[in-house]
């Protein structure tokens, strides 16, 4: 089984993970099927997000996918070993099913600023 974190809101991927209303996290077999999910709302106290490396660890997340993040987030989670794919749009569960179809890869784009537009 395979765990992957999706920022959202709304049912779709949110286009900036630091200012995300939520996580997605879907549990993925080994026939790539969605077989699980929940959800759980980041404390208020980090705009970055960073500091959520240890709570998705534990929840056995491996991979990130998110429509964009900036170098300090995208830094902390793959010196943790979640891998991070940026570039991802619309809605979560479609979001999800392209990466496992190989057709979503990591845009590597930077958000630089925090008033960045997508």
């Amino acid at each position: 089984m395979t765990k992957i974190a999706i920022p959202s809101r709304d049912g779709q991927v949110d286009e900036h993970f630091g200012h995300c209303g939520y996580f997605t996290v879907l549990t993925i077999d080994d026939a790539k099927a969605i077989v699980g999910e929940e959800t759980f709302a980041p404390p208020a106290t980090c705009g970055c997000r960073s500091n959520l490396v240890g709570d998705l660890l534990a929840m056995g997340v491996s991979t990130l996918i998110a429509g964009n993040m900036g170098q300090g987030a995208v830094t902390k989670l793959r010196q943790s070993g979640i891998d991070v794919i940026r570039g991802a749009s619309g809605p979560v569960h479609e979001a999800a099913k392209a990466w496992l179809a190989g057709n979503l890869a990591d845009r590597d784009e930077l958000c630089k600023s925090h008033d960045c537009q997508h």
